[in-house]
């Protein structure tokens, strides 16, 4: 008895439709029926209607034996991108958070003009739960039921709820509890849980919350649209839509949550054609980030490679068939947030790629430009003038288009020169894409799949699945139903094994109450990631279970269709009510002016901070985090937001030469993990609290200026809040020259500076403070204890210090020497330059750095990761493999090693840099090239800093090397500092000479 579903896929071009009889999936045709394409239309859901009709006429099935119909659709995404005020609600954030997260206010990193049409004011509410599930404040229903009375009187419907941590709050204990509280008091709003919209990172899973509250309105209306259309079709079975991620989620609860079905469709496609290729058999994965990530396996591993008119889009796909995610943030109408996406990487090559040939030197060119959709009226096989792609094709007798004698005239050179540029581009990316040193295996879809004539390099097989015009559709209507769990546990005294089979049961349990079948759901995904600075074995567990959509044993087939809803008016496309800086950013200041003409602001003696400075300044903190320190992107939110906020002048920088001998200079940063800092983000009152316990104890000393304590990472902007609060400036430079995982590995304690009296506060008024102790490590663990008890997020302020201190031993210039590096790498990725050329003029003799000093130590792509816990840090080491002449960036890069792979061991920041062979041997055949305490940064395709903790096989790195402070290669230093202090057997291996960074103040003081 067959049985039948439908998949349709909505892209901007073109809507896809198929129709599968999946008691026939095993057959040769994988049990596609028919398939339809036509371009989409204005109306999206009568094109939609159009498409399931089609398919249903041309199969001539029963339709009443149609299992399910699963739509994938940008359509509620729509309203966001273009800013259609007519179909965006204004969104009340209400926070769970007691004293915390004022410091980065909701909405902060929105567009302006997005900001202005959603921003329905902010409540911070008592609420939210610690890391370890602890209450920070109970929740005060009064207060709650007050805050509701307040939206509702200020016209405002669509609410977005935030608990800090709530997506570790299982039970529902607070979201939910005050999600049902509000509903009592006002039945009219909608609101939203920010647990069932993302996982922990506090600032990007509000920002998705808010925006599904914004066009919750129009998704309700749309989801209704698609119901009508079903019932005009006669269909009465369940209407389901694609998420992001390739599984499936059924329409009621698709009104509830539109952003999680925004970009489907290349997760559609790659599933698709992993389906029609028969490799549909699910597979356990896991992604254990304690173990090697790059493990040789017999497996092969399949990269799907869909080639269009003008781009090819690739893909690699995991056992499970699931695409491989990408790691970091998505922005959705120009606003980050966190959402599993496929990881595609794209290249101007497709079939309308024009063909160009070098007169002067004869060389052979392949796109990026294209003809695109107009390839049948301009490639010259068409009659067209322009030389594309496809005429290479068949010109060299591979395909079969067009008329083969208008293109008789292209020389044999110059169709060899560019199958061969095809062929070496195809190859590249796949390279690119690889996620092991496995086989490849290629599936090849899309119109442009012609392109492919030989046998490529490193890929084991071509397979060209049947149907695969219709792989989006197809991939829509095969969907599976999955069970994610996203949890942090504390394994101290419990057995990991047992903990994470625990984990997986429930997601398999959610899996099957969404409709999976019980006997097909595999867990596909489990990643462990133990927490940075934490010594109680707390560890992030994300466990992903998948299954196909269960038939019914005997289904009971309705032969009344569902009854039609009233038609609602169709908005007029053509009446968009947008705003003209809807999506002008706001955290991206340096895209307004011209970095190469562009001075700061340099007045008597002091740099006056600008919001440009901000960004270049975090960029160059996280390429002088050496791998630690945190990210960045919070401390420039805040740091942005006080100098929107505060008196002109207020934020500003002086030269440690300023400082007279005896003023005072304070200390104040931020202490605990990342995975704290960033879901229980600051109150502001923290870093001042400290301060002030300290300089109570001391007689209240008079404050002028403030000094930063690592320069590296996030903490590198944590004192210009700081300097605001007090009207004091900020001296340029810090206690490190890097980040170090200790507060005593600082230069100011190597040579004797007292740290005591030293505090550790909270938002909630919780300051304790270690009077002295005998040794610094002591102090140390004094300060981790009591960090645990406030939450392992916290800041710690050691004793102010004289101007005398700081000026012996403080590393001058490092804020300086931030900027620099930042606007080096903005500059070069404004121009589609190589950012490593900006940072350097690579000499053969010394590659020395323009921007400060230092060299470029290799360039290539990390193979394997390796991590394990160890005294509370995450420690291991990365593989990298040298890169193929022609995929080089720039010909400057040539005078680096090539023939040999580079090992990086960290602990949480980079430890040392050597070459070695293609096994990673830690030992043998090593040829250390840098070690600590001179800096090691990894930095990405983008310029960016990689932190350890960001690792992953496949990327495509540089490694840099800086020369460490002269104060670090003194005995004292590296006994601190160096690799002794890393539980290393090494000498030190050394870059250059170090010189002191420019200073911003003396070259641009007037």
């Amino acid at each position: 008895m067959s049985l039948y579903r439908i998949g349709v896929d909505v892209g901007g071009t073109n809507t896809d439709a198929a129709i599968l009889d999946i008691t026939a999936a095993n057959t040769a045709g994988r049990g596609v029926l028919a398939s339809y394409k036509a371009s989409t239309t204005p109306d999206i859901t009568t094109g939609i209607e159009a498409a399931i009709r089609a398919v249903i006429q041309s199969s001539a099935v029963d339709q009443n034996r149609v299992l399910s119909v699963t739509i994938g659709t940008t359509h509620f995404i729509n309203a966001l991108v273009e800013a259609d005020t007519r179909r965006l609600s204004k969104v009340a954030v209400v926070r769970l958070c007691g004293p915390f997260t004022r410091q980065i206010p909701p909405f902060s990193d929105f567009p302006s003009g997005l900001h202005r049409i959603l921003d329905g004011g902010v409540y911070y509410l008592d609420g939210g739960l610690e890391i370890d599930g602890r209450e920070i404040a109970p929740l005060d229903h009064e207060q709650i039921r007050q805050t509701t009375r307040d939206i509702v009187a200020s016209g405002v419907k669509s609410v977005a709820l935030v608990g800090i941590f709530s997506p570790l709050d299982h039970s529902g204990m607070h979201e939910e509890t005050c999600k049902r509280i509000m509903l009592e008091e006002a039945p009219g709003l909608d609101v939203v849980c920010s647990h069932d919209i993302g996982p922990p990172g506090l600032l990007e899973r509000e920002n998705a919350t808010i925006l599904n509250a914004a066009i919750l309105k129009t998704a309700h209306k749309v989801t209704r649209g698609f119901k009508t259309a079903m019932a005009r079709l006669k269909l009465a079975c369940p209407l389901y839509l694609s998420q992001n991620d390739g599984t499936l989620i059924d329409a009621d609860a698709a009104a509830e949550f539109p952003i999680k079905t925004f970009a489907s469709g290349p997760t559609n496609s790659m599933t698709g054609a992993a389906f029609l290729a028969g490799l549909d058999q699910t597979k356990t994965t896991t992604t254990d980030t304690t173990d090697s990530e790059g493990e040789k396996g017999l497996e092969p591993q399949v990269l799907v490679v869909d080639i269009g008119g003008t781009t090819t889009d690739v893909c690699a796909l995991l056992p499970s068939g699931f695409p491989r995610q990408a790691p970091g943030f998505v922005e959705v109408g120009g606003v980050r947030t966190a959402f599993s996406m496929p990881e595609v990487v794209s290249i101007g090559l497709g079939g309308g790629s024009k063909v160009k040939t070098n007169s002067e030197f004869g060389d052979v060119t392949v796109g990026p430009g294209s003809v695109g959709h107009f390839l049948t009226e301009q490639a010259r096989v068409f009659g067209g003038s322009t030389l594309t792609a496809t005429d290479i094709v068949v010109a060299s007798g591979k395909a079969e288009l067009g008329d083969a004698s208008l293109i008789r005239d292209i020389p044999s050179s110059t169709i060899n020169e560019a199958r061969q540029r095809i062929k070496k581009m195809l190859e590249g990316v796949i390279e690119q894409m690889k996620v092991s040193a496995a086989p490849v295996h290629v599936l090849l879809v899309g119109g442009g799949a012609l392109l492919v004539t030989d046998n490529l390099d490193g890929v084991e097989k071509c397979i060209q699945p049947i149907h695969q015009g219709a792989a989006n559709a197809v991939g829509a209507a095969i969907g599976k139903v999955s069970g994610e769990v996203d949890i942090i546990e504390i394994l101290e005294g419990r057995d990991e094994k047992t903990v994470v089979a625990a984990t997986c049961q429930k997601a398999i349990d959610l899996a099957i109450q969404k409709g999976a079948t019980a006997e097909d759901v595999r867990v596909v995904e489990v990643n462990k990631m133990p927490l940075q600075y934490v010594d109680n074995g707390a560890m992030r567990i994300q466990v992903r279970a998948v299954g196909k959509l269960s038939v019914p044993e005997s289904p009971e087939f309705s032969h009344e269709s569902m009854t039609p809803i009233e038609d609602e008016e169709q908005e007029d496309e053509a009446q968009k009510e947008g705003v003209p800086d809807a999506l002008q950013p706001t955290t991206k200041p340096s895209l307004q002016v011209d970095l190469e003409t562009y001075r700061p602001d340099v007045r008597g003696g002091a740099w006056y901070v600008s919001e440009v400075d901000l960004e270049l300044i975090s960029t160059g903190c996280g390429v002088l985090g050496t791998g630690g320190g945190g990210p960045t992107h919070h401390e420039f939110l805040k740091s942005l937001h006080v100098l929107r906020n505060s008196e002109p002048g207020k934020m500003r920088v002086i030269s440690p030469s300023s400082l007279a001998d005896t003023d005072n200079v304070c200390f104040g940063s931020w202490y605990g993990t990342p995975s704290v800092i960033n879901e229980r983000i600051a109150g502001g009152s923290e870093i001042p609290s400290g301060i002030d316990a300290v300089r109570k104890i001391l007689g209240d000393v008079p404050l002028h200026g403030v000094f930063i304590d690592e320069i590296g990472g996030g903490n590198g902007l944590s004192v210009f809040p700081t300097g605001v609060h007090y009207d004091i400036p900020v001296v340029d430079g810090d206690a490190m020259g890097r980040a170090y995982p200790t507060m005593y590995q600082a230069t100011l304690s190597v040579y004797g500076h007292p740290l005591t009296p030293c505090a550790l506060s909270d938002a909630r008024g919780n300051v304790s403070v270690v009077m002295s102790s005998d040794t610094p490590v002591r102090l140390e663990r004094f300060l981790r204890t009591a960090a645990v008890e406030l939450g392992l997020g916290c800041a710690v302020c050691a004793r102010p210090l004289p101007g005398s201190a700081v000026k012996s031993h403080g590393v001058p210039n490092t804020l300086s020497q931030a900027w620099y590096l930042g606007r080096a790498v903005h500059m070069a990725r404004r121009k589609k330059s190589s950012y490593v050329d900006a940072i350097a003029s690579i000499s053969k003799a010394t590659s020395d750095f323009d921007v400060c000093a230092g060299k470029l130590l290799f360039t290539g792509k990390i193979i394997d990761v390796r991590r394990f816990v160890g005294g509370g840090y995450t420690m291991g080491s990365v593989l990298i493999a040298p890169l193929a002449e022609e995929d080089r960036d720039s010909d400057t890069q040539s005078t680096v090693l090539a023939d040999r792979h580079m090992l990086i061991p960290f602990q949480n920041e980079y430890l040392y840099a050597a070459l070695t062979d293609a096994e990673g041997s830690e030992h043998g055949q090593q040829e250390v090239l840098c070690t600590v305490p001179d800096l090691i940064s990894i930095l990405g395709q983008d310029g960016e800093a990689i932190g350890s903790q960001d690792l992953r096989y496949g990327l495509r790195v540089n490694v840099i090397a800086l020369p460490a402070h002269p104060l670090w290669k003194t005995e004292k230093g590296m006994l601190v500092g160096g690799t002794k202090a890393f539980g290393l057997s090494m000498p030190f291996v050394g870059v250059g000479e170090y010189t002191e960074p420019r200073s911003v103040i003396e070259e641009y003081g007037v």
